[in-house]
């Protein structure tokens, strides 16, 4: 049995729905890198990444093609991420990296990009259902994810929102979806999203926090 077609296989069964080993293990890898990402360590971004490899299976095998793009595209803004915080310049006093919140201007963008980006995905999903049964909420998701990462990846609070809002569809999206591993671990990333951005929020308002090298403040 190749690493892949194991990866698809069940691991145990919760409340009469299966659970498949890519989903469980990719969602803890998520989890863990979210709980990264609130003490503010680099090491989030490899554990972003290891989770994003890991769920192409799952969503894969659950024919959410918008799923499987949208992990490419973690994959991607995972290594971006990795890059900007290695050579970022705002470092906090602790050692870690130092964040704040966004300025209007970046929320907008924020904001314009996620409608736009939203608008563009779900459109091409209903033109194309074979990618996804399910096309706007998958194209929300995939957005949403995005954005979020980016917003993390330059140090912003706003991150924290964006991941709030991407998993109040992601939950109901999951179970419908079969993946039922994912839908449980959202609610947890539910309460790291509230710890988490309280606890952004509360540094960027004690701790001066320069752009990151290449990035406008």
């Amino acid at each position: 049995m190749s690493a892949l077609t194991w990866l698809n296989t069940e691991a145990f069964t919760v409340f009469g729905q299966k659970v498949i080993w890519s989903d469980m293990i990719g969602n803890l890898m998520g989890l863990a890198a979210l709980a990264l990402g609130w003490r503010r360590s680099i090491w989030t971004w490899p554990a972003q990444l290891l989770s994003g490899l890991i769920l192409i299976a799952a969503y894969a095998s659950a024919h959410l093609a918008g799923g499987v793009g949208k992990q490419l595209l973690v994959i991607g803004v995972a290594v971006f991420g990795w890059i900007s915080w290695q050579r970022g310049k705002q470092q906090a006093q602790d050692g870690s990296i130092a964040v704040r919140t966004a300025t209007w201007t970046e929320r907008g963008l924020l904001l314009g990009g996620a409608a736009l980006g939203t608008l563009a995905v779900g459109g091409l999903f209903t033109l194309y259902p074979s990618l996804s049964w399910s096309p706007w909420a998958d194209a929300y998701i995939f957005v949403g994810t995005i954005v979020a990462m980016v917003a993390q990846a330059r140090g912003l609070v706003e991150f924290w929102f964006a991941w709030l809002l991407v998993d109040l569809v992601g939950v109901p999206l999951a179970f419908t979806g079969g993946l039922a591993f994912s839908g449980l671990v959202y609610v947890v990333y539910f309460a790291l999203v509230v710890w988490g951005a309280y606890d952004w929020y509360q540094r960027s308002r004690t701790t001066p926090a320069p752009a990151l090298e290449g990035a406008a403040a």
